[in-house]
């Protein structure tokens, strides 16, 4: 037998769960006493447990004696409803005592060990976990970001941590009327940027819809209450309807012998002004779609329910998606589907049994719903997310950057791709074959130098899409681009490519401070060999440097100047050393130096011009042609100036700009590019920067190896028909 119900009436069955909140009703947050807590933790503890996490209150309640919340009620109100939320999820003693006594060693003058002694490590890590840093940063960002980081640490070492935390942002979010406008939106959008998220990507899906519907009447109150009321003014026409479709739905189940649950189901409000905003969508054409959700005992029956819902109306191409054989990356499983049903209606349906029913609303808490001795899935997926973050966290350079990659990693609209020998990976849309590689392992991120999706050759940059078979071509000598952070979407990926390229930096710029120093001392028949350690040991404290290895990788970075370091080693330096003119050999330019030697894309000098380098702080050596304009600027300011040449053999790719004037005509650019691909040469960039009727003029920017090879690319572009003019890009 079937049974259906409208979305008034529903009442599922199974374990206890809080009821999701609309926005509108959060300033009727009622005061949960103990004796509210004591009753509902009777349902499932023992009472020696429930004992417990009343002593936990009691010394919760004398910790906080004296401190009012901004409510105006006793602060044990709120520590109380925290452990009353965790109980309506079937969580733990521990973790109910943890919510307890979460702002204890914030709030007071009880400290962890003290904590631990009275109720068990476990409990005190818990709430040391959950506890804000009390360090003084140099702004809220940077606070909140050390906040976030010190919670992953925590998540790692005990899953629990997170739930505490969330339950505590919910009650904190139902309570924001009394907070001062200008915190109740700071808190608000801190909730809908980090916690509502988190919740989804621990399959918290109803904890996520009350994060996001309190925030959005926090930050926008006039708009939530005006989609309220209409929600409440439609749900009146839409009854009937909700009643028929149900009723359809339920005799086809019935008809196939399958036993079900139909249950309708509403958007909650965030969710309908979302789709208002992002898909320009009147709050009418939301609204005409109707969802519906059928519970079932066992994973095969879901499939039976779809073939039999497809049999009785037909399926909307491109809408169906299942979850339940490839999961999402919180452990959500479910069949999607949508139909056009009886009077053209659209029907969303979701297909799950009561297990995925349970993941889905409470995801890792749903662990302690259905007690087991085995850890879920969901719970699996949420510690590998964990570790994905605390891999963030130690490549990141600094908190800001963490919390920059977190949210990257926050939202991933999924793309499921597969490895040769067949393992499923999830990544987010627009991820890369870069993101693919760091995905399957740091190592084969930054040696990856090239691809094969679905076994054809494709671009390092190309938008991965799902059911895709991604293989990944390193070599050992390669190492990452910098160009890869202008396409790679996940943190992982992101983070790992700043790590690599700041040490790969560090390396290179020790190798061009050698040789800038041994350069300047050649001057006077000396290196850095020669010298006497203990001079150099000297002159390392003089200058303020630990290891001779800092302070040539100063030199490399262009924050020192090379002849200065060599008279304090020659000659003991002085202030007037700053003065000296630069003498000696030019520097050799190999092309292999990296990231500290870069060229001019005022002028973009090629190997065989005359060039002359100029150090700027930060970014090393940079090249540029001898006539280049920007150096009589730099001249005027007194900034040195390094004579360099190119080596004899010269290895790499260099930038060049070439501007073309062509007829304005149909396949122009095509014509171009092939020519410039045929002559082995690369693309960087092409753009039309002007144009008329008859004329075009095109600007692109490409990758050439010498000036020899500029020359080859030249001439073939100029034997073009629809080529009038051809220049190249110098600023002399």
């Amino acid at each position: 037998m079937t049974s259906a119900t409208t979305p008034s009436s529903t009442k599922p069955s199974g374990p206890r769960r809080p009821a999701p909140r609309s926005a509108p009703a959060a300033a009727e947050e009622r005061i949960i006493t103990l004796p509210d807590l004591s009753a509902r933790l009777q349902e499932y503890l023992s009472p020696e447990a429930v004992a417990e996490v009343e002593r936990a209150f009691h010394y919760a309640k004398a910790a906080h004696e004296g401190q009012m919340r901004k409510t105006g009620h006793p602060y044990i109100t709120h520590p109380t409803a925290v452990a009353h939320i965790l109980a309506g999820m079937r969580m733990d003693p521990q973790t109910l005592m943890a919510a307890l006594l979460h702002d204890v060693i914030e709030d007071t003058g009880v400290g962890k060990k003290t904590l631990a002694e009275a109720f068990g490590s476990d409990v005190a890590e818990l709430v040391d976990g959950v506890s804000k840093l009390t360090t003084i940063f140099k702004s809220r960002a940077e606070a909140q970001a050390e906040n976030f980081q010190k919670m992953a640490l925590a998540m790692a070492r005990d899953i629990r941590v997170i739930l505490v935390k969330l339950a505590d942002r919910l009650h904190n979010m139902r309570t924001l009327g009394a907070l001062a406008r200008e915190k109740k939106e700071r808190i608000a959008r801190e909730t809908l940027d980090y916690y509502a998220p988190i919740a989804s990507r621990l399959g918290m899906n109803e904890l996520r819809m009350e994060f996001e519907d309190l925030a959005f009447q926090a930050l926008y109150p006039m708009r939530a209450e005006r989609i309220g009321r209409a929600v409440q003014a439609a749900r009146g026409h839409r009854k009937a309807l909700m009643e028929e479709i149900a009723a359809a739905l339920e005799k086809c189940l019935a008809s196939e012998g399958i036993e079900a649950r139909v249950l309708g189901r509403e958007k909650h409000l965030f969710s309908i002004y979302q789709k208002m905003r992002q898909k320009q969508k009147a709050f009418a054409d939301i609204m005409d779609v109707f969802g519906f959700r059928i519970i079932v005992d066992r994973p095969d029956t879901c499939y039976r329910v779809l073939g039999a819902l497809h049999g009785l109306y037909k399926p909307l191409a491109g809408r169906f998606k299942d979850y339940i054989a490839i999961p999402k990356a919180n452990g959500y499983q479910s069949l999607h589907t949508t139909l056009f049903g009886m009077h053209g209606v659209p029907i969303e349906i979701q297909i799950r049994t009561q297990q995925m029913e349970a993941v889905a609303s409470n995801g890792i808490a749903g662990h302690w719903l259905y007690k087991s001795d085995e850890q879920s899935p969901s719970q699996a997926r949420a510690r590998e997310w964990v570790k994905g973050l605390l891999e963030l966290q130690q490549r990141a350079g600094n908190s800001l950057e963490f919390i920059e990659n977190l949210k990257i990693d926050l939202f991933p609209d999924e793309v499921y791709v597969f490895t040769p020998k067949g393992r499923i990976l999830e990544l987010p849309q627009r991820a890369s074959p870069v993101d693919f590689a760091y995905a399957v392992h740091t190592d084969i991120g930054n040696t990856c130098v090239a691809c094969r999706v679905d076994r054809r050759l494709a671009p390092l940059s190309v938008q991965l899409q799902s059911g895709q078979t991604v293989e990944i071509i390193t070599s050992e000598d390669a190492r990452p681009n910098p160009d890869w952070l202008s396409f790679v979407v996940t943190g992982k990926a992101r983070s790992s490519i700043r790590h690599a390229l700041k040490h790969q930096q560090v390396a290179e710029s020790r190798t061009l401070g050698r040789r800038l120093l041994n350069r300047s001392l050649a001057n006077v028949d000396t290196n850095l060999a020669s010298l006497p350690s203990q001079r150099i040991s000297d002159v390392l404290d003089e200058l303020g440097f630990d290891t001779l290895d800092d302070l040539l990788e100063d030199i490399g970075l262009g924050n020192r100047m090379a002849y200065v370091v060599a008279q304090h080693l020659t000659q003991g330096g002085g202030e007037e050393a700053a003065l000296t003119v630069e003498h000696g050999g030019p520097l050799a330019i190999r092309g292999t130096e990296g990231l500290v030697v870069a060229y001019g894309k005022c002028c973009y000098p090629l190997p065989g011009e005359p060039v002359v380098g100029h150090l700027s702080s930060g970014r090393g050596l940079v090249v540029h042609l001898e006539v280049c304009r920007n150096l009589a600027e730099l001249r005027e300011r007194n900034e040195a100036l390094i004579p360099v040449r190119w080596a004899a053999e010269v290895d790499g790719e260099y930038s060049v700009e070439l501007r073309v004037e062509v007829e304005a005509r149909k396949g122009v650019i095509a014509e171009l590019a092939a020519e410039i691909t045929d002559a082995d040469a690369n693309i960087e960039k092409i753009n039309i920067a002007e144009r008329n009727a008859h004329l075009s003029t095109v600007v692109i920017a490409l990758l050439v190896r010498d000036r020899v090879h500029l020359a080859r690319i030249m001439r073939r572009l100029r034997r073009l028909t629809p080529v009038i003019g051809l220049a190249r890009t110098r600023n002399i």
